[in-house]
């Protein structure tokens, strides 16, 4: 599967999935923080690795990532990246507490109310996926890591660039409802395995 056979019509549908598990996970986030969190997927998109450096700001940039394979009739890693500002904002107001850091004064409890955070996402992500595909699709457990955007990335790289040259990218916006200082501006990285393009495409009906 080259990157000239993907059109904006597989786009198109990997949105209308990415909304599916966002909507998903909106409502699990609502009910394990007892807030109203809205989740809205702006844009999918399918760049190279070049520009995926580029999208978090660059190699050097101190991100949150949360890191997974995926197993079963697809194969591949999936991440999630979020500014590590964003993220301090949004477990501070969770957590009300205004001294938490990930970089440097990170509780226990904000560690897993990330990572628990992580697992709903993620979840929901590749269930709508599954679903939709109708293809059996397991996550292993998340990991989380405080880090370089770089040295994130460069765990589920080094399988794939030996084969394969893009990413597809799902942009992820999550805030509390009606407050927009609350807005956390995530990326979602699905990196298939280059057999599972063709797997992903084809159940598309659009290989």
């Amino acid at each position: 599967m080259s990157h000239q056979n993907i059109n904006s019509l597989h786009l198109d549908v990997l949105k209308e999935i990415g909304n599916i598990g966002a909507s998903h996970a909106a409502t699990a986030l609502s009910d394990l923080l007892s807030k109203k969190i809205e989740m809205r997927v702006p844009k999918v998109e399918m760049i190279t690795f070049n520009e995926m450096m580029e999208l978090a700001g660059g190699p050097e940039k101190v991100v949150v990532g949360i890191y997974l394979r995926i197993e079963g009739d697809l194969e591949g890693s999936m991440f999630f990246i979020l500014p590590v500002e964003q993220a301090n904002r949004f477990i501070q107001r969770l957590l009300q507490d205004d001294q938490f850091d990930f970089r440097n004064n990170a509780s226990e409890l904000g560690m897993s109310a990330m990572q628990e955070m992580g697992n709903i996402l993620s979840g929901s992500y590749l269930s709508a996926l599954s679903d939709f595909l109708r293809l059996k699709v397991y996550p292993t457990v998340p990991g989380l890591s405080i880090d370089m955007f770089g040295a994130i990335i460069s765990i589920g790289l080094i399988e794939i660039s030996r084969v394969s040259d893009y990413v597809i990218v799902i942009n992820t916006s999550i805030s509390e409802e009606g407050l927009e200082d609350t807005e956390m501006k995530g990326h979602f990285l699905l990196l298939p395995d280059p057999e599972s393009f063709n797997v992903i495409f084809n159940a598309l009906g659009v290989g």
